[in-house]
């Protein structure tokens, strides 16, 4: 594991649904970083999702929070006030301001987050950050996932990071997931969004397993440029090949690990006018329910993609 410079990870146990695992993780910038996110287009929105919203307005963030357990959805008024509490806690410990957190949460809809047990997690989590503590961070976010995800990449001496969690209540415009990137290159808070925002319209938002989207889908980038190396507008095409990179392979790790998956499939469209006819059609075949069960039966049946494809509303020249 590549890990940028600058940045440290920690978790801790706070017992929020399950006893004796990590439950709340804690990344944190030793130095101020740039940031920017992508949230669920669920009408719903959990309260992490708009505490994030706010606090991420002025491209700027040193920490992020994250917990399994409890979404904190559709928790009302005293949601919000429970995932600014979280943003609170965390700016206490490291000595940031609240707006220098962003909040994230996953599990259960409906529950309010019990904030003694989360609380602490949070201040256990903050005593462990260190350059290693990255797995225990990604076990702390983890609910229905049966394996770990990670992915990074070096280019021209600067580092991305990549962890994510997702299985289930996975579609398109993100899934039930989080994803957290950290990189040590030195981005310009316009241009960092640019970049995140086309990586996830290629990569998360193109995921599907089960066709649901989730209240609390995040993704989220903090940049610290502490390797020293920067990316202008004019270098940025070079990092943003790399931030999507390393999106598309968490992305396909998702894939792989959805609930009751067995195989992963790529859905690969050419001769469309557009790209966004091209995702239509594209959609329109991953989702069906007759080519998944053809997948799995290992049944070649090219009718049933043929008519998903019909079924898509593009223009269709049969041959």
């Amino acid at each position: 594991m590549l890990v940028p410079k600058g940045f440290l990870a920690g978790a801790g146990a706070g017992g929020i649904k399950y006893e004796d695992r990590p439950d709340v993780a804690v990344i944190f910038s030793e130095v101020e970083a740039s940031a920017a996110g992508v949230f669920t287009r669920n009408k719903v929105q959990a309260a992490p999702v708009r505490v994030s919203q706010e606090h991420i307005q002025d491209g700027k963030a040193r920490a992020i929070v994250g917990n399994s357990g409890n979404a904190n959805a559709c928790t009302g008024k005293q949601g919000l006030k429970d995932a600014r509490r979280m943003a609170e806690l965390v700016a206490s410990e490291l000595g940031l301001r609240p707006e220098e957190v962003l909040v994230a949460s996953t599990g259960v809809i409906g529950m309010p987050l019990p904030m003694d047990r989360v609380e602490r997690g949070i201040r256990e989590a903050c005593r462990n950050l260190g350059p290693d503590g990255w797995e225990e961070a990604e076990q702390a976010i983890m609910t229905t996932d049966a394996k770990p995800k990670f992915a990074w990449m070096e280019i021209s001496g600067a580092r991305t990071l990549g962890m994510a969690k997702g299985s289930g209540m996975i579609a398109p415009d993100l899934a039930t997931m989080l994803a957290f990137l950290v990189t040590d290159a030195e981005v310009e808070q316009g241009l960092l969004w640019e970049a995140l925002r086309a990586a996830a319209r290629r990569t998360f938002n193109r995921l599907t397993v089960d066709g649901d989207t989730s209240t609390n889908d995040t993704v989220f980038i903090l940049a610290n440029g502490a390797s020293g190396v920067g990316f202008g507008k004019d270098e940025l095409p070079k990092f943003a090949r790399a931030l999507e990179e390393v999106c598309l392979d968490l992305a396909r790790q998702m894939a792989r690990d959805g609930e009751g998956a067995t195989k992963l499939i790529v859905v690969r469209v050419k001769g469309a006018r557009s790209e966004e006819e091209a995702g239509r059609v594209a959609r329109a075949v991953a989702e069906s329910p007759l080519v998944k069960t053809a997948m799995f039966g290992k049944d070649p049946n090219w009718g049933r993609v043929l008519a998903a494809v019909g079924r898509s509303g593009v223009d269709v020249e049969e041959e």
